[in-house]
């Protein structure tokens, strides 16, 4: 891909994320959220705020790349003729957003030949915009530009590893998840998409999640990969529509963690 594309791509990503944040800054704790429940077995919310968000990219993307695919969570596929496909997730942990917690964020990526190209995270209620791509890993706050760089902690023992659920996944994710984090120094929960932004930053050092679709892993990988990182499925391969996501600060702990995690 070339610079003016990659340019291009990444200011529409950005006038997408704005609009989606024109919109879900209006909602977050406002106390006007109509949460209605997608899932016919368990809890899988969606709110008025996912639903226009995704209407207001869609309306951003179509207007400057009207030849690309879309495919998000709330609307579905698009098809488009250019190669390239926008895979978005208006409200990555809309749990969090309609509880009020700052861990929520809106996921914005570019896919080209099955790989992403150019993905972002951002959370607007507290300013962040987490950027990758070709030549670029920055976290943009305000005036502030920061590189993004992934930990190069090699052993699990001192490794700090997240999660969104407890309960992840079936019977044996679940036990596979609880090996990992036996061996792990630290293990916190309930981050969503917050948490792989935080291993591009250097925070904190493996995330490993089953039961996800391509809209909730497609920009945290192309962010995480830009700054250093690895995410993969838990047999260390290319995420193949399995749903089990592992990202790890580096190739050392990676492999580590799939010895556990791919026995499951």
């Amino acid at each position: 891909m070339d610079r003016e594309t990659s340019q291009i791509l990444r200011e529409v990503a950005f006038a997408a994320a704005d609009a989606a944040a024109a919109v879900t800054l209006a909602y977050f704790r406002s106390g006007r959220l109509a949460t209605q429940n997608k899932a016919a077995d368990g809890f899988d919310p969606v709110t008025r705020a996912d639903r226009e968000a995704e209407a207001a990219i869609r309306a951003v993307i179509r207007q400057h790349r009207p030849m690309d695919g879309i495919l998000g969570e709330e609307q579905g596929a698009e098809t488009g003729a250019s190669g390239f496909t926008w895979i978005v997730d208006p409200i990555d942990g809309t749990r969090g957003f309609m509880s009020g917690t700052p861990t929520w964020g809106t996921l914005i990526s570019v896919d080209f030949e099955g790989r992403p190209v150019f993905g972002l995270i951002d959370q607007p209620y507290t300013g962040e915009r987490f950027v990758g791509g070709p030549g670029q890993s920055v976290l943009l706050r305000g005036a502030d530009q920061i590189e993004l760089k992934t930990r190069a902690t090699d052993s699990l023992s001192d490794a700090v590893l997240f999660t969104t659920f407890p309960e992840i996944g079936s019977a044996d994710e679940q036990q596979a998840f609880a090996a990992l984090s036996a061996r792990a120094r630290l293990t916190r929960y309930g981050m969503d998409c917050y948490a792989y932004a935080l291993v591009a930053a250097g925070q904190i050092d493996l995330v490993a999640e089953a039961g996800l679709h391509v809209y909730d892993y497609h920009a945290p990988m192309a962010v995480i990969e830009a700054a250093g990182g690895i995410v993969s499925n838990w047999r260390g391969g290319p995420p193949d529509g399995d749903g089990r996501i592992l990202a790890a600060a580096n190739a050392e702990l990676h492999s580590a963690a799939v010895d556990i995690l791919g026995r499951a």
